[in-house]
């Protein structure tokens, strides 16, 4: 019969996997993408804009070129739940950016911030789950 090794530091790195400690850890991460987002998300409108008289308008299928300022400083990030976050515009004319309209071409801003930022995303939560299972300080 085989002898099983190792069962006991398993279930220890499982306790871990699953402990309140661990869910803290993976919602700072969580929270920390989320700000890498909407940080990422302002500064694509922000690049190269020139407001007032002078400003012109992004094309279709671009990040909208900030004028007055203020859908850039409504982008925010806010944890919404122990293990989760989001990351969003309180623009009104944000969603209508984003996605276009019958009269206007989308000029997403979310959508692009959160694929240049998914690597850098996915490697905060790898190390927070790689702090977990070595049991590092929580």
């Amino acid at each position: 019969m085989a002898k099983i090794t190792g069962a006991p530091k398993h279930k220890a790195t499982l306790r871990r996997l699953r402990s309140p400690a661990a869910r803290r850890e993976y919602g700072k991460a969580m929270h920390a993408a989320a700000n890498m987002l909407a940080t990422e998300a302002a500064i694509s409108i922000t690049t190269g804009a020139v407001g007032g008289k002078n400003h012109v308008p992004s094309s279709p299928g671009e990040p909208p070129n900030a004028d007055t300022g203020f859908l850039d400083r409504s982008i925010f990030a806010e944890q919404t739940g122990e293990l989760t976050a989001i990351a969003g515009a309180n623009a009104s004319y944000a969603q209508a950016l984003e996605f276009g309209t019958s009269k206007l071409q989308p000029r997403p801003f979310m959508a692009p911030a959160a694929e240049k930022i998914r690597p850098k995303a996915k490697k905060l939560v790898e190390a927070a789950r790689n702090r977990v299972i070595r049991g590092g300080t929580l």
